[in-house]
């Protein structure tokens, strides 16, 4: 899968006390950009809702290396690393406009069935959604 990109624009609402993004920000930006990839793939928390069905991340392991702060415009990017037995890995960076990575994390993740509470396998839709087949695996 090519990296999908996602920019933004740190917000003033987002500083701590320190004058620099709090750490729980930087997890919710890479949920943004989780959303908007899937959204433009065909699988918004709309189409979650009508399926019963949609993606639940299972573990994070997240590395601050350099502050962000009000107003800096970032690029957000997610890549698929893979993809086996109903639970994939990706990584996403945060980056800034000098190139210097803000933020970088791994998740594992799978496909969640709100009915049955439980891992299932990824149909075709979300196979195309998540970048599944297009992955290393």
């Amino acid at each position: 899968m090519k990296k999908f990109e996602y920019k933004i624009q740190i917000r003033e609402s987002l500083l701590d006390v320190y004058g620099h993004v709090n750490n729980a920000a930087y997890v919710t930006h890479f949920e943004e950009c989780r959303w908007e990839f899937v959204s433009t793939r065909g699988c918004g928390v709309n189409e979650v809702m009508k399926m019963g069905v949609g993606p639940i991340i299972l573990s994070l392991k997240c590395n601050f290396r350099k502050e962000l702060k009000a107003r800096e415009k970032v690029t957000i990017t997610l890549e698929q690393l893979n993809f086996r037995h109903k639970v994939g890995k990706l990584r996403q960076q945060i980056i800034k406009e000098n190139g210097d990575v803000a933020c970088e994390a791994e998740f594992e993740f799978g496909v969640f069935d709100m009915q049955k509470r439980r891992l299932v396998e990824p149909d075709e839709k979300w196979r195309y959604a998540l970048a599944i087949d297009e992955s290393t695996n």
